[in-house]
């Protein structure tokens, strides 16, 4: 008997300022640079998630505005599907899960990001709806 493959679903927050800075934290867990995110929570919709997902990391809350990408880690079944955001009220701060919380330009996301996830803020910023799927560091080709 075979099992089925399992997956879960997390959902991120790509969060623009004005100036076109984009909001990041440098996770505790593991010291990457990402945008704020996390598992969705049973009976939560995307939005619902997206917006708890910033306010916990960050501190900041959010407007969601827009799907901008769903991304596949093959390595670890996760699915995220990431959301443009603009800042609502609050300031950024750092968290429990976050260890330090930053404003990048795109240069500095392309730089300070792993592939995989520098892209997801690139996609977000560039206004198209994107499918991309990664091994949880680089980019597989489709």
């Amino acid at each position: 008997m075979t099992s089925s493959p399992r997956h879960s679903v997390s959902v991120a927050g790509v969060v623009v300022d004005d100036a076109g800075r984009v909001l990041t934290i440098c996770r505790r867990d593991n010291g990457r640079w990402e945008a704020p995110g996390g598992v969705l929570e049973l009976g939560e919709s995307f939005e619902d998630g997206v917006r708890r997902e910033v306010f916990e990391e960050t501190g900041l809350q959010v407007e969601v505005q827009q799907l901008t990408g769903v991304y596949k880690n093959v390595s670890r079944g996760i699915v995220a599907l990431v959301f443009r955001c603009r800042p609502a009220a609050g300031s950024a701060r750092p968290t429990a899960e976050a260890r330090d919380v930053i404003w990048m330009d795109a240069d500095q996301v392309d730089t300070m990001m792993a592939p995989a996830f520098a892209i997801r803020v690139l996609d977000a910023l560039d206004g198209g709806v994107h499918t991309r799927t990664h091994d949880g560091t680089n980019l597989v080709a489709p």
